[in-house]
């Protein structure tokens, strides 16, 4: 918890500046407010005589005094409304940095268990809410603090039995605030869990929308967002009733205390213990003292919302990335692309089953090996193996004899290039699409790779050419010229080593056959690595493995494995069967 508290203080220290402005404003605008009413008290008690030749001269000075402490007052509010509100928003914005870099550091493992809206709302209702709790927070407990401190003060010199009443009533409304608070807290980090489902829910519907309009189910998604919609409301509603207690409650409590000061300090005046000027000046300072309480409600609001937010933020930032750099890291330089697994075992959670299991291979490098089996027998899993997507569970992978995990993450997928069968094109252009594999690459140097990726004559057919925007998804282009841009970005990176995913399994003849030509292209004079799914893309392979639940269960080529007379050849005749 004391981590917790510093990191959450560590956020003021870029802006400690402006903070110290900001509750010097603060204590400057409090000053101002408590010296109004000693003004008027000093009108009605001393300046109020009929006939005074002074009189009217002095109301007139304490006038302009009070208007001088009302611009001051105006002046340093003004400053805390915008610059505090700016400060909020700059740490806001070190927040969100700070976690989306985070969220790029995390393995694919932190995915596959996290729904993507949840850690949308992470990064954009809670340090919303954050931000207000950092500007308005330490703002309302100098204020509360000095003005109430201040109002007490003055209230005691003026009748202390009078100031007795006020703090019995003071102490009653903070416990009562405290005890309905934590009901309020309660409801609040309910709600911001639902509102991540709900966020869950709408990025899962619009993600996979061509699925739903394809199957008719609008409704089916409908009556989904309806529950998730419920779910929150009714978290909602729990928090109205709580805000509801706590204010309502406050407001009570003020009046009847306004109510209190009134007949005991009448009773006072008919006693002559208490002139009128004093009781006027009491309950004006009993307004002051209103204020503090009521900024204390809404500095318990914000802190309820924004801890609640901070403590989901933190969940987060402390999720310690499973995939480091080792202290001793060297980056791969010049790969020559020799890949070797060494009794590789891999299971996605210690209590889960193996998907890879004493798994030992060699890949020379510039060799083409072709990596075949039934679905489900891990073939992309040992491929995501390789660039480090997760860590293996045992034994070595090594790349021109270094161990994977000694090599720095960046440098070592920087010599992979991975072209996979969902091809995932960014909201963009063309160009920037192809860039993507080099972001410093020339125009020219994209012309080069989109020719060699067999996409140039394409992309010059559409509206803009290279200027044209693929859309989100790139759902403006067919399977097959995505494919090929993906092609055409892993040209530009130009690594030495190249992973197909099933390339080309879900494309036509025609698309079929362009992709080819360009990966035929691609994989000269580089180790190349390919799972395919249609056995006869893979015959001109020097090594086919066969994958399987038991492990590499038969490798050669084509002929061999046909001669062989086994799962290969099974599957193999299968295929040529349908």
């Amino acid at each position: 918890m004391n981590s917790r508290i510093r990191k959450f203080c560590s956020y003021y220290n870029p802006y400690l500046k402006l903070f110290s402005a900001d509750m010097a404003c603060a204590a400057i605008a409090s000053a101002a407010a408590l010296a109004i009413p000693l003004c008027v008290r000093y009108i009605m008690a001393n300046l109020l005589e009929v006939g005074s030749k002074t009189a009217l001269h002095q109301i007139y000075i304490m006038g302009g005094l009070m208007l001088v402490l009302i611009a001051i007052y105006a002046t340093c509010h003004a400053f805390i409304d915008y610059q505090g509100h700016i400060m909020g928003a700059l740490m806001e914005r070190d927040m969100r940095n700070e976690l989306f870099d985070h969220y790029q550091k995390l393995s694919f493992k932190f995915y596959d268990e996290h729904k993507t809206g949840q850690l949308m709302t992470r990064i954009s209702n809670d340090t919303l809410d954050l931000a207000e709790l950092y500007h308005h927070g330490p703002e309302d407990i100098v204020i509360s603090l000095l003005s109430f401190i201040g109002a007490f003060v003055i209230l005691i010199n003026i009748d202390a039995k009078l100031a007795q009443i006020a703090f019995l009533f003071v102490s009653v409304m903070g416990t009562y605030g405290f005890y309905t608070a934590k009901k309020m807290y309660a409801a609040l980090k309910k709600s911001g869990e639902r509102i991540g489902d709900i966020n869950a829910q709408v990025e899962d519907t619009l993600a996979g929308i061509r699925v739903v309009k394809s199957f008719t189910n609008e409704e089916v998604e409908k009556k989904k967002f309806i529950y998730e919609n419920n779910r929150f409301l009714e978290s909602r509603r729990k928090g109205y009733k709580a805000e509801a207690y706590f204010y309502d409650g406050m407001i009570c409590f003020t009046q009847l205390m306004t109510i209190t000061i009134v007949i005991f300090g009448a009773v006072s005046i008919v006693r002559g213990s208490l002139d009128l000027a004093d009781l006027i000046t009491f309950l004006l300072y009993i307004v002051i003292l209103i204020e503090p309480i009521q900024r204390l409600g809404n500095f318990i609001r914000l802190y309820q919302e924004g801890i609640t937010g901070f403590n989901r933020f933190m969940e987060v930032l402390e999720v310690e990335p499973d995939i480091q750099d080792a202290p001793n890291g060297v980056d791969l330089i010049h790969g020559q692309g020799e890949i070797e697994f060494k009794d590789v075992s891999f299971k996605y959670k210690e209590d889960y089953d193996h998907v890879l299991k004493n798994i030992s291979l060699k890949i020379n490098p510039g060799e083409y090996v072709a990596l075949v089996g039934p679905s489900g027998a891990g073939k992309t899993t040992l491929c995501s193996l390789i660039p480090r997507f997760y860590e293996v569970s045992a034994g070595q992978i090594l790349i021109d004899g270094q161990d994977v995990k000694n090599l720095k993450a960046k440098s070592l997928r920087e010599n992979i290039g991975l072209v996979q069968q969902d091809v995932y094109l960014f909201a963009g252009t063309v160009a920037e699409n192809i860039r993507y594999g080099k972001p410093d690459a020339t125009e020219e140097e994209i012309l080069i790779a989109a020719k060699q990726a067999n996409a140039h004559d394409f992309i010059t057919a559409l509206p803009n050419g290279y200027s044209t925007d693929v859309g989100q998804r790139g759902v403006k282009l067919s399977g097959g010229q995505k494919q090929r841009l993906s092609i055409a970005r892993v040209f530009l990176k130009n690594p030495p080593i190249i992973i197909f995913d099933e390339a080309t399994s879900s494309l036509d003849n025609e698309s079929e056959r362009a992709v080819q030509n360009s990966l035929e292209r691609l994989i000269e004079n580089r180790t190349t690595l390919v799972i395919a799914h249609r056995l006869s893309t893979v015959r001109n392979a020097k090594k086919i493995l066969v994958l399987t639940d038991n492990g590499i269960e038969e490798q050669g080529t084509h002929e061999e494995l046909i001669t062989l007379n086994g799962t290969y050849a099974n599957l193999y005749n299968m295929q040529l069967r349908i």
